[in-house]
């Protein structure tokens, strides 16, 4: 099954906003050469339409292996006001947590998504994000959206640490089990059908099972307990 993780720079006071003002100089040598290999098993990247909208219009032109791979990776836009997206993007369709819960199950490559946003709240709040891997750049900015500002309370656990000659410190955390995140809106990941508040249309099981509980061959009710 895919991962999904998120990854973003953090400065000492904690501004997650604007990293290419005040992050770039940190961004050289082996800080470069560490993400390009994070991204050796990364098929999607995944963006809201801000960061979309701020990437293309920078990235496309920018050549190097860490931008090279940057654009040749399968796009996905979670947008409601895009019509229309192109470097090698797909506008994502209908509910945001259901297509990507439903391309996690597939087999492939990861997805990434850079910076924590809005989207995050919906992202943690159904399960989706398996990962964060936050890079603390030392560098101070004073001003701009701090990570999770938008996002509201979260309990990460600390799982790996990278460290840099110049400063920088990566830290991999993986979300701890909540209860916003302990019951997911009810759904029937494999069979596709019915958001019925009782039962699996196709199946007809009830959804008072177990989270994860298989409720006819293939398809998997997650519901609360």
């Amino acid at each position: 099954m895919r991962r999904l993780i998120v990854s973003s720079f953090v400065s000492l006071d904690g501004v997650i906003e604007a990293p290419m003002t005040w992050a770039s100089p940190f961004f050289v040598g082996e800080n470069v050469d560490h993400a390009l290999r994070a991204l050796s098993n990364v098929e999607f990247f995944l963006l809201g339409r801000a960061t979309y909208e701020m990437f293309f219009a920078r990235w496309p032109g920018t050549k190097g292996p860490y931008m090279d791979r940057i654009n040749g990776l399968k796009k996905l836009v979670a947008s409601t006001t895009l019509k229309t997206v192109s470097w090698n993007a797909a506008l994502i369709e209908g509910d945001v947590a259901e297509a990507l819960a439903a391309l996690k199950r597939q087999p492939g490559g990861d997805i990434l998504k850079y910076g924590v946003s809005q989207l995050d709240r919906t992202l943690l709040s159904t399960g989706l994000v398996d990962e964060y891997h936050l890079s603390i750049v030392p560098t101070w900015v004073g001003q701009g959206k701090r990570a999770f500002d938008d996002v509201g309370p979260i309990d990460l656990e600390l799982v790996d640490i990278n460290r840099f000659a110049n400063g920088v410190v990566t830290l991999t955390y993986v979300p701890r089990l909540t209860s916003r995140s302990a019951n997911p809106p009810t759904r029937h990941e494999a069979c596709g059908s019915g958001l019925s508040p009782t039962a699996c249309s196709t199946c007809a099981m009830p959804r008072s099972w177990r989270r994860f509980r298989i409720c006819a061959p293939g398809c998997i009710a997650i519901a609360p307990a």
